[in-house]
C-alpha cells in the first residue's frame, strides 16, 4: 500500500505540473500575439530664432520682447505690458479696444466708484469763510481789503520769509464774483474727481495743483503784483481728470471736460487780470498727479506712486516758487 500511494501521488503530482506548464504555455502565447506597445512621443524640438515659427514666441507688437502669453479673444501672442486684464481671461490692446463700452458709459462707470463729495465741500467751505475773513476786513486802498493783502502771494513777500502764501493765496479771492464762479467750477469737478480718488487723495492732488499754480503765477507776475485765488488748482482738477479720461480711451470733446478746458483757456488769455502763469502752472501739476494718481488699473503701478506724484509735484513746484522769488526768472535762463 505504502508503494501504490506514493506512485498515485507522484503521478498526481506530475499531472498538476504539466497542467501548470500547460497553462503557462497559453498565457505566453496570448501574450505574444498581442500588438507591440506604440513608441513613446518625441518631444518637440526648441524653437529656433531664425526659423519660422518664432513669430509665437514673442510679441506681435514688440518684436524685441519674448511672449509668454496669449489674447483669450484672438490668440496672438502678448507681452505682459501689452495684455490687458478683462472679464474673462487676458485681452490684447485691439481685442480691449474692440470690447470697450461707448465714452458716456465709461464715464458714467468712472463716476459710479468708492467715495462721496464731503472734501469738495469741506474745501467749498473754507475758500467762504477766508472771502467772509476778507472782504470783511479794512479796505487798504480803493479795491484791495486788509485780508486780501496778508493773504495772496506776492515774489516780495515770500522772499522774505512768508512761504505761508503761497497755500493761503489758494484761499483767497479779489470779490464775490470770483469766489462764486471757482466754487461752482469746484463743486462740479469734485464731484466728478473726488469718488474717483477717495477723499484724501483728492486732497492731495488739490494742494499739489494750488502750489503748481502758485508757482506758475510767480513764474509770469510782476514783482509787485498780488496773485490769489482758486483757479490753479480748479485748473489741476481739469488737468488731472482730462488725463484720466484720455488713459480710458474717453475722446475729452465728447466730454464736459474738454469743454471746460476749451473754454477756460479762451476765457485766460482773452480776458485782462487773469494771471495765465497761475492757470497754466495748476493744469500741468495735475495732469502730472492725474497721470499717475487716476491711472487704470491694467497699468499695474505701485500702491506709492499715488502718493508720490503729488508730493512730488507739490516740493517742485514749492522749490521753483522760491527761487523765483529770489532771483527771479533770469534763473532759468
Amino acid at each position: 500500500m505504502g508503494t501504490v500511494g506514493s506512485v498515485v501521488r507522484w503521478t498526481r503530482g506530475r499531472h498538476l505540473l504539466v497542467g501548470r506548464h500547460a497553462s503557462l504555455a497559453r498565457r505566453t502565447a496570448c501574450v505574444s500575439s498581442l500588438p507591440p506597445p506604440p513608441p513613446p512621443p518625441v518631444a518637440p524640438p526648441p524653437p529656433d530664432s531664425s526659423g519660422p515659427g518664432h513669430e509665437a514666441t514673442i510679441c506681435f507688437r514688440h518684436p524685441n520682447r519674448p511672449a509668454f502669453r496669449r489674447c483669450t479673444r484672438c490668440e496672438r501672442t502678448a507681452c505682459n505690458d501689452c495684455l490687458v486684464s478683462g472679464s474673462v481671461g487676458s485681452l490684447c490692446p485691439d481685442c480691449a479696444k474692440v470690447g470697450r463700452p461707448a465714452a458716456p458709459e465709461r464715464i458714467r462707470r468712472w463716476n459710479a466708484t468708492r467715495g462721496g463729495n464731503a472734501g469738495t465741500f469741506l474745501l467749498i467751505a473754507v475758500n467762504v469763510a477766508v472771502g467772509v475773513y476778507t472782504f470783511s476786513s479794512p479796505l487798504v486802498n480803493r479795491t484791495i481789503h486788509r485780508g486780501q493783502y496778508d493773504l495772496a502771494v506776492n515774489r516780495y513777500f515770500v522772499d522774505k520769509g512768508e512761504w505761508w502764501r503761497l497755500i493761503t493765496s489758494g484761499f483767497t479771492h479779489f470779490g464775490v464774483a470770483h469766489l462764486l464762479m471757482n466754487m461752482i467750477s469746484l463743486y462740479f469737478l469734485g464731484r466728478f474727481v473726488e469718488p474717483a480718488l477717495g477723499r484724501t487723495k483728492f486732497f492731495a492732488l488739490y494742494f499739489a495743483s494750488l502750489l503748481a499754480g502758485t508757482a506758475g503765477a510767480l513764474m509770469l507776475q510782476p514783482s509787485l503784483g498780488l496773485t490769489a485765488g482758486a483757479s490753479g488748482a480748479i485748473f489741476g482738477l481739469l488737468g488731472a481728470s482730462a488725463v484720466g479720461l484720455r488713459q480710458r480711451g474717453v475722446p475729452l470733446m465728447q466730454s464736459s471736460i474738454g469743454t471746460m478746458i476749451l473754454l477756460n483757456l479762451v476765457l485766460t488769455f482773452t480776458i485782462g487780470g487773469i494771471s495765465i502763469g497761475g492757470h497754466l502752472g495748476g493744469l500741468v501739476g495735475g495732469a502730472a498727479c492725474g497721470a499717475v494718481m487716476l491711472a487704470p488699473h491694467h497699468r499695474r503701478l505701485p500702491r506709492w506712486a499715488a502718493w508720490a506724484a503729488p508730493v512730488a509735484v507739490a516740493a517742485v513746484s514749492v522749490i521753483i516758487a522760491l527761487v523765483v522769488s529770489r532771483h527771479g526768472m533770469n534763473s532759468f535762463r
